[in-house]
């Protein structure tokens, strides 16, 4: 247990310290295999839960302490209140822990916080206002106030109390043979060949481009795509969509701002043997003329405040505001306002987000409509579970199979 928190703190460390994205902190650790479903559920779990874990160090510390000593009594206080480990087992471990870390003067006060947390626990307010509700389901307090004035107190409750955990798998062909030769646990979806799979481990078929990990929203948003001869993806790492789409179009472009991301795209459609992709960079927010009218359908999966993919991405949590979604905002209009340049006559435009947000969402296409000229919006319907917003399909964690995304397809007229 003491090399499990001992990563679990260096990983997280990378995360509050140094502002790492989880993943990159997870996947920049050298962690024994073994170890690392325990891990990275702990990591996961800590993030997830940070806005509580903060209410609960506030009561028991009189001062907040330093990083480091948080760190170590957040990982403390999830085990023993979220994993049911033994309180007094999480309690020695950490001391020792802090003495290998060389913060052996800390111990102490670490000790005496989690034995008073062991002994007098701490009751969450289940109230209806906004701090109440923003600590008992450990959502920032600006996420939890837009959460309910865009959906009302109770779907806010159902989506920020949603926990489930989906693993999809989409396969080529004989998605069903193959996991039943693997002796898997499955079920199927809406969509045709991607299954949701229990504890799956991936094997050589990954490699082989017999299926890749791709989830139910992603799926539902290539749903929308039309046949064509000629598609543009533009912002599209690490390819999943445009692997995807590459099936319904002769030739597919496919477009990222980093090279190091374009690089990702190239090998994600090598892998899935797919050969009419071409990966470029390409800045979506600059005018290429090049495109100038020149495709059938623009996908247009924007860069979002990723609010609907919370679950899997728990970091979004501490690095979202306000002011930020602002920001993100702005880029996205100047994005969709871009490449809808590139729309032939009679095309379509598809834009997309893993944002719950309807300023994300409806917001950028409203004010789009307004400043754009020769654009529609098309009627959308989808086999997955979503709501109909104004101008296209909202999909909530909660009633669609754990996506939270959005999509609305246009035509040029």
């Amino acid at each position: 247990m003491l090399n499990t928190y001992y990563y679990s703190y260096t990983v997280l460390s990378k995360v509050y310290a140094n502002g790492s994205y989880i993943k990159q902190a997870l996947n920049n650790t050298q962690i024994e295999e073994r170890n690392r479903p325990a891990i990275t559920k702990i990591c996961y779990g800590v993030l997830d839960k940070d806005v509580t874990l903060d209410y609960i160090l506030d009561t028991f510390c009189a001062k907040k302490p330093k990083t480091p000593v948080k760190i170590l009594l957040k990982i403390g206080i999830y085990a023993i209140k979220y994993l049911n480990t033994p309180p007094h087992a999480v309690t020695d471990t950490l001391v020792s822990l802090c003495k290998k870390l060389g913060k052996g003067g800390v111990s102490g006060f670490v000790n005496a916080v989690l034995r008073n947390f062991i002994r007098n626990g701490v009751e969450l307010s289940k109230d209806s206002d906004v701090k109440s509700l923003s600590i008992y389901y450990s959502y920032p307090e600006f996420l939890t106030k837009k959460l309910i004035n865009s959906y009302g107190l109770e779907t806010a409750k159902q989506i920020m109390a949603f926990d489930d955990e989906y693993t999809y798998l989409r396969f080529e062909n004989n998605g069903e043979s193959y996991l039943n030769n693997l002796g898997v646990n499955y079920q199927k979806t809406v969509f045709e060949n991607l299954y949701k799979v229990d504890n799956f481990r991936l094997d050589d078929g990954f490699y082989e481009g017999l299926y890749t990990f791709q989830s139910i929203g992603s799926v539902a948003i290539c749903s929308q795509a039309s046949r064509g001869e000629k598609l543009l993806d533009c912002c599209s790492a690490p390819g999943g969509k445009a692997v995807l789409l590459s099936s319904e179009y002769q030739s597919v472009i496919a477009c990222d701002i980093h090279e190091h991301r374009v690089s990702l795209i190239k090998s994600y459609a090598e892998r899935m043997n797919k050969t009419n992709i071409t990966a470029i960079y390409q800045d979506a927010t600059e005018y290429n003329p090049e495109f100038e009218g020149r495709f059938d359908t623009v996908l247009c999966d924007v860069p979002c405040s990723g609010t609907g993919v919370i679950k899997q991405n728990p970091d979004i949590k501490l690095n979202r505001s306000s002011s930020g979604i602002n920001e993100i905002c702005n880029l996205q209009k100047k994005i969709l306002k871009n490449v809808s340049k590139y729309v032939k006559k009679g095309g379509e435009l598809i834009y997309s987000t893993c944002s719950i947000l309807p300023e994300e969402n409806d917001g950028i296409i409203e004010d789009f409509i307004k400043c754009s000229d020769g654009f529609i919006v098309q009627n959308s319907t989808c086999k997955l579970s979503g709501i109909k917003s104004k101008f296209g399909l909202q999909f909530l964690p909660n009633i669609s199979q754990g996506a939270g995304f959005y999509v609305c397809k246009l035509k040029k007229i």
